[in-house]
């Protein structure tokens, strides 16, 4: 990468990981309740319905948050959530998710939350600080048994929701990212999340060739972010997501005239 871009990029960065970037970002969500273990599992919940357009995403996530009276914590570890989402119920719940896919996750996180105490325990104790090795076990636990589809299975695609989460949990210093996970996980070694977008972005400014969206693609593009960002390379996530802004605005601008 060169000097050119590495400045670009920190500039993005700097410009759009600001208080403002939580406005109509499902990130917000964890920001709106109180307590450690609270924003931990609002912040899980919210990442796992986080694809799609986000008029239709985020009102699914506020209803949960809504059923949950705010405390999305406890509703999961003491069963409550089987009120609103009822094994065996095949009605829609959002896209392709069933009222019954969300019992399932549900019921698995809850076994989580009995076993180790939270999400981070259960974390803690299978990464060995490493983010990728996180991605894996949540998968993998995720889909014990019967998967419930809520989660990624493959831990080999990009799993883009699993590796925002982790963004969210790890990072410190943020206005947007809350840093839970900091004293366990190595900031240096998580993953871009990576979807369609953000690749675009790269591509544009030659950190890509590849269109695909796979976890090895992912690894490569935060390798090259890291040049940019050495001792936290997601950073350069905001930087890519304010390029596509800017060059969205500068688009439009130039159609108008």
């Amino acid at each position: 990468m060169d000097e050119q871009t590495k400045r670009l990029l920190r500039r993005y960065a700097a410009r759009y990981e600001k208080a403002d970037f939580l406005e109509g970002d499902p990130s917000r969500f964890m920001h709106l309740v109180t307590g450690a273990a609270n924003q931990e599992a609002t912040a899980f919940v919210a990442s796992c319905l986080s694809f799609g357009a986000r008029s239709q995403f985020l009102p699914r996530i506020q209803w949960l948050l809504d059923c949950a009276r705010g405390d999305m914590d406890r509703w999961i570890r003491t069963g409550k959530f089987e009120r609103d989402m009822k094994h065996g119920d095949s009605r829609s719940f959002y896209r392709f998710f069933t009222y019954s896919d969300m019992h399932r996750f549900f019921a698995r996180y809850r076994e989580i939350m009995e076993q180790h105490g939270s999400l981070g325990g259960f974390v803690r104790g299978s990464a060995n600080g490493d983010a990728t090795a996180a991605v894996e076990a949540i998968c993998r636990r995720f889909n014990e048994g019967e998967p419930c589809g809520v989660v990624p299975k493959d831990p080999h695609s990009a799993c883009k929701r699993v590796c925002m989460f982790l963004r969210w949990m790890v990072r410190t210093d943020s206005p947007v990212d809350l840093g839970l996970w900091a004293g366990f996980i190595d900031r240096r070694t998580l993953v871009i999340p990576l979807d369609t977008h953000v690749v675009q972005e790269a591509r544009r400014l030659g950190l890509l060739a590849s269109a695909c969206t796979s976890m090895s693609v992912a690894r490569r593009l935060t390798t090259q972010l890291a040049e940019a960002f050495p001792d936290d390379p997601v950073k350069g996530d905001f930087a890519l997501f304010g390029y596509g802004v800017d060059e969205s605005s500068a688009a439009k601008k130039g159609a108008s005239e």
